[in-house]
């Protein structure tokens, strides 16, 4: 089954931009999750139900790892859940090398960690920023 998550950091903010992204990924308002909450953990309602539906072979897609979160460590940990423990699937539409279907040999996991890394570190930076 396939899952779209979306977030914006507060109730006035928009999400229709991630909605047609996830909608164009061929996602159905039933299998999208959206909190409007802060990225700074991942103590959100619907991202908790989301992590409890997602079984092995599920794949979550997301339009950009910020909207995942804005805390380094914790995306780090939440990817590692999700593809690791839960042994799903994770597919970042904004950056096509963070699609985890893909790329399973050493050089795709090495590339997909870094960038995993560098943008997990440019979320974070741009909430302390904000």
């Amino acid at each position: 089954m396939e899952y779209g998550y979306a977030r914006v950091s507060t109730k006035e903010q928009n999400e229709e931009r991630q909605l047609i992204a996830l909608r164009a990924a061929g996602l159905h308002n039933h299998q999208i999750f959206l909190d409007k909450q802060s990225g700074k953990d991942f103590n959100r309602c619907q991202y908790q139900r989301l992590l409890r539906r997602l079984k092995r072979g599920d794949t979550l897609i997301i339009k950009s790892i910020d909207r995942l979160g804005r805390n380094y460590h914790e995306i780090l940990e939440q990817w590692r859940i999700i593809t690791a423990e839960k042994q799903a699937a994770i597919v970042v539409l904004d950056m096509p090398l963070l699609d985890t279907r893909r790329g399973k040999d050493l050089m795709g996991t090495f590339l997909g960690d870094i960038v995993l890394q560098v943008l997990s570190f440019v979320a974070e930076n741009e909430r302390t920023n904000i």
